[in-house]
């Protein structure tokens, strides 16, 4: 018996699903796969594996390093991983260890753009069958399985703006190579299009030959991509993607995400999921995250209203009440970078604070419904593009559903929601990580390990972010993007 069956880690499903595989790569003449995991920043890794080894990966499982949870986004080290303890206490994370990724069949895809290339999702385990402590995907399962017991399901919607401009460096130099901890310059770009004329088709049809390579790779990789527009920024486009349930949206951003960066690249642009690139005039991205909980037999919308008048069910109203509530402290899920920070100003078409109102997009909570409707739905306007999905998703229905457990109650609506009198965002990743380290909702449901863990990873980010400051005699203003940031996430995300 192999590592999946012996620890009983597939469903019946994927067990047939990994059947059916054999059959389908070589039909497709497959000759490498790659497997793919996302790490705590939600950056897809992945090991490009023969067929044989691949096949081999179907029974037991394929063996990495454990080295992508202990270094930050940098490759900087953040635990001492050759002490007793991984320098996390922990004796099984002693000398980076091995993890066992196991493939989820049911996230198989060909690669449009390398046609003898296939792809698939992994879940990280320890060898002796445990669920690895930090893989985010188990930690959105973890969500997931508990909404089952109840009979609920989550079904979510995507709108991420991202940026799109034209390489103005087809080679690297030695200035693009950085060390752990310091990134190497971020590669020069000139605009896609001049930007700052909505949905404007001319401006459009300058970058439709890549538009169409992203639109025919999405149909090829089964991703439910409705839209591409041109939004305000120059190259700033938006995609929309119709929902899904939770765990298949996370797992196809991921995805969406390599695959326009891989994409782009070979078209000879670049594909940036930054929120505020340190360009002339370049506006923030935002990710909104369209959710509603349904019951899992009839499919019904428990959100939906059910009399003229109202906004929201009482579950509904709940759940808003419970975002509401740990919005400060679930930030950093949703805004995980420095850089994603500048985003939050008034009247810029994203929040400021805590805000929620009924199809308006100044406020952080937009509320779309209709009696007994069942597209109706709460959008979360506070998300950054490079979010780690899984994260973003599993912190919104752990306080969605604490909403419901408590009854939290919203309040009216907000009608001018940047003069509302309600809680600021954080003004910075690290006043984030303050809030969500006081707040227990996250530990109980994230588990705190992991929390302890995050909150270690990212004030690392934060230290060396705050190094660069001190060392350049720079004072952070809270709206201009640095160099540093530029660099450190332009072309990581």
């Amino acid at each position: 018996m192999g590592f999946i069956r012996t620890f009983d880690l597939w469903s019946e499903d994927q067990r047939r699903l990994a059947h059916d595989l054999k059959r389908r790569i070589e039909k497709n003449g497959l000759r490498l796969v790659r497997v793919a995991w996302a790490d705590s920043h939600g950056v897809s890794r992945a090991k490009t594996l023969t067929i044989p080894a691949f096949l081999g990966a179907l029974e037991n499982g394929f063996n990495i390093n454990v080295a992508t949870t202990t270094l930050d986004a940098s490759g900087a080290r953040v635990f001492s991983s050759f002490t007793r303890g991984g320098g996390m206490g922990l004796d099984e994370m002693t000398g980076s260890p091995n993890l066992v990724v196991v493939p989820d069949p049911e996230t198989f895809r060909v690669l449009p753009w390398e046609p003898d290339v296939g792809w698939v999702l992994c879940d990280e385990y320890f060898v002796d069958g445990q669920p690895f402590y930090f893989s985010t995907r188990q930690l959105l399962r973890k969500q997931i399985a508990a909404l089952e017991k109840r009979g609920l399901r989550s079904v979510v919607g995507l709108e991420i703006e991202w940026y799109l401009a034209r390489n103005a460096e087809p080679e690297l130099s030695f200035d693009h190579v950085g060390r752990p901890g310091l990134r190497g310059r971020a590669v020069r770009v000139i605009p896609a299009e001049p930007g700052f004329s909505l949905h404007s088709e001319s401006n459009m049809d300058q970058v439709h030959r890549v538009v169409a390579a992203l639109a025919d790779a999405c149909e090829h990789l089964n991703l439910p991509l409705r839209s591409i527009e041109n939004e305000w920024g120059p190259g700033q486009l938006e995609c929309t993607f119709a929902p899904r349930i939770a765990l298949e949206t996370a797992d196809n951003l991921v995805l969406f995400r390599s695959a326009a960066r891989q994409i782009c690249r070979r078209l000879g642009y670049v594909a940036s999921f930054m929120s505020r690139p340190g360009l002339k005039n370049y506006y923030s991205s935002g990710w909104h995250l369209h959710q509603s909980l349904v019951e899992t037999n009839s499919g019904r919308n428990l959100f939906a209203p059910a009399d003229v008048g109202q906004h929201l069910s009482e579950t509904g109203k709940y759940y808003l009440g419970g975002l509401l509530h740990h919005a400060v402290s679930a930030t950093v899920f949703s805004s995980p970078t420095v850089n994603g920070y500048r985003r939050f100003r008034a009247n810029s078409l994203a929040p400021d604070r805590v805000a929620w109102g009924v199809d308006h997009r100044g406020a952080m909570l937009r509320v779309l419904s209709g009696v007994n409707d069942p597209a109706s739905r709460i959008e979360n306007r506070v998300g950054e593009p490079s979010a780690n999905p899984y994260l973003y998703i599993a912190s919104q229905l752990a306080s969605g559903m604490d909403g419901i457990a408590n009854k939290f109650d919203p309040g009216a609506p907000d009608t001018d929601p940047y003069s509302s009198l309600r809680p600021m965002l954080p003004k910075s990743l690290s006043q984030a990580l303050n809030a969500l380290e006081k707040e227990p909702l996250f530990a109980a449901e994230l588990g705190g390990l992991f929390i302890d863990y995050y909150l270690k990873l990212k004030r690392v980010e934060v230290g060396r972010f705050e190094a660069f400051l001190k060392e350049n005699g720079l004072v952070d203003d809270g709206e201009t993007t640095t160099a540093w940031e530029h660099d450190e996430y332009f072309d990581t995300f």
